[in-house]
């Protein structure tokens, strides 16, 4: 049976985009199924152009850092990186960092909004090289009218980091704005109030900050491992060393006190031996006695 979807649904290979909210609600299960699985997970060239290993290891060091923190806290959010995300009848988009809070972080090849039953609550994207208007401009106004919750831009080339946070309903007087806010740096720190973390550059390097604790990235979180495992087994050896020390002396102890015990068995006997010799002597001398 082939499912027919309704005619005011087509997908453009050219500008794939999810069906408008209004289409969705009028779908069955089994065509909504099927649209997800016809919304593509990868982009052409020119939808994502490359930028090299510099905006590669800033995007998937940001991405894998965060998701191994969280996961080491037991806190249930998605991140991901590059991922194809629809919102109902607009143009796709894959930020290189992206985060959505309390969902669970399996594997996905697309976020649908209308099936996930929310949109993505911040985004990150790194720029390196070609045109900033996107990330800059673009961007800004696009996230914050589809509700994005916060928005961080990172140049690594100029060494720029910038944030953004849509204003809460009561600072917008009731109705929430969807119009972006600066977040104001604090010595150098932009706060996210999505993630918990602080946003920092060191050099040309994004950094998050957990209070006043660096989060760890892949390289050097097992670094640390790895000399921690090196001291505990160093510690561990010279334990034994002192194990095997302290178990020589106790027996070096041990035969020494054999050794005193037997030398005072010998000199009771040898005294005993003396006094039963004196004994014979005095009486051998005294016929009487």
């Amino acid at each position: 049976m082939v499912l027919r979807l309704p005619d005011d649904y087509r997908i453009d290979p050219e500008d794939p985009r999810a069906p408008s909210q209004e289409t969705w609600d009028r779908m069955s299960p089994e065509q909504r199924a099927r649209v997800v699985d016809m919304l593509p997970s990868e982009f052409t060239l020119d939808a994502a152009p490359p930028e090299g290993d510099a905006h590669t290891k800033a995007s998937a060091g940001a991405r894998f850092t965060l998701d191994a923190f969280f996961r080491r806290i037991g806190r249930r959010i998605y991140v991901s990186s590059n991922l194809a995300v629809y919102y109902p009848d607009e143009r796709c988009f894959a930020p290189d960092v992206l985060a959505v809070c309390d969902v669970e972080p399996h594997d996905r090849e697309k976020w649908v909004v209308s099936t996930e039953g929310r949109g993505i609550d911040l985004a990150i994207e790194v720029h390196v090289s070609g045109s900033r208007h996107k990330d800059e401009i673009e961007n800004v106004e696009r996230y914050a009218r589809l509700g994005i919750e916060e928005y961080f831009y990172f140049d690594r080339r100029r060494r720029i980091l910038q944030g953004y946070r849509l204003p809460s309903a009561r600072e917008g007087g009731g109705a929430r704005p969807l119009a972006y806010r600066p977040i104001l740096p604090q010595e150098g720190r932009f706060s996210s109030e999505v993630l918990g973390l602080d946003l920092l550059l060191e050099g040309d390097r994004l950094r998050f900050l957990h209070g006043n604790d660096v989060v760890l990235e892949a390289d050097e979180l097992i670094t640390r491992l790895g000399v921690a495992l090196s001291e505990a087994l160093a510690s561990k050896e010279d334990a034994e060393r002192r194990a095997q020390a302290e178990a020589e002396r106790a027996q070096a102890e041990a035969e020494r006190a054999q050794a005193e015990a037997e030398r005072v068995s010998l000199l009771e006997k040898e005294l005993a031996e003396a006094r039963a010799e004196l004994d014979r002597f005095r009486r051998a001398k005294d016929p009487r006695g």
